[in-house]
């Protein structure tokens, strides 16, 4: 079956982030990736797969095509048999408990898929995010999740308004804060991680006191910082092995 103009238009739109929001649609691709979705209760708008993919999917909504017309559709170098249009999920509620990433400002697609994969890891539940971090159903951060996107929260908010209103200890990481392995860290606390290139923002961090660092063991010193998402399993890692004492 061939792919129609209209599902082609549609799914050339959803690499837009104002048209993802208009249709509330996602793409998501791959057979590890789509499979984690829909193991989930995540609704399914429409599925595109070649000949040899099997999947629960109710037939109305399954469109089975060539590799060559799933070529045309993929953003994969290699395209893995199944393209699926998501629906996006109900909107999560932010509960002021355990351990909250929030993220100020982070650009890059990959990073965040590979952060949301880290919360997951960790049992981080909850991620929010600054208005101008990049969308969640971007479809590179979607791939970068390997399907974690379905198991957190993500919330986009005005980070300096939910700083003011928190009533959980707020935490950033700075290069000048207290070595992260001889802290005292809370089990229950916000830790904002600021953008790739200019860190958090200063109207952010004149709001908070507690700052934590990563220090450098290198004997040359030389490396001027980490990437935002190593930076975020180590320091992630510290405050749930912190809670685990």
């Amino acid at each position: 079956m061939n792919i129609s103009k209209n599902q082609l238009k549609l799914i050339t739109s959803l690499s837009q982030k104002k048209y993802r929001i208009k249709h509330q649609l996602f793409i998501a691709e791959g057979v590890k990736v789509v499979e984690e979705i829909l193991d989930t209760n995540y609704k399914v708008h429409l599925l595109f797969c070649t000949e040899d993919y099997t999947c629960a999917v109710e037939k109305k909504k399954v469109i089975v095509v060539s590799e060559n017309e799933l070529k045309k559709i993929s953003k994969l170098k290699t395209p893995n048999k199944v393209f699926a249009i998501f629906e996006f999920p109900a909107a999560s509620s932010l509960k002021e408990n355990g351990l909250i990433l929030a993220l100020d400002a982070i650009n890059d697609p990959g990073n965040l898929g590979t952060i949301i994969r880290l919360c997951d890891w960790f049992g981080v539940t909850q991620l929010v995010c600054s208005l101008d971090t990049v969308d969640a159903f971007n479809p590179k951060v979607v791939q970068a999740s390997m399907g974690s996107l379905t198991r957190v929260s993500i919330i986009y908010r005005d980070l300096l308004l939910y700083i003011k209103a928190t009533k959980l200890p707020v935490f950033i990481a700075d290069m000048e804060g207290s070595n992260v392995y001889t802290s005292s860290l809370p089990k229950e606390a916000v830790l904002i991680m600021g953008n790739e290139a200019n860190g958090i923002s200063d109207s952010i961090r004149d709001l908070v006191s507690h700052k934590v660092s990563i220090p450098r063991f290198g004997e040359l010193q030389k490396t001027e910082s980490l990437n935002v998402a190593a930076a975020s399993a180590i320091l992630i890692s510290e405050f749930k092995r912190s809670s685990a004492l």
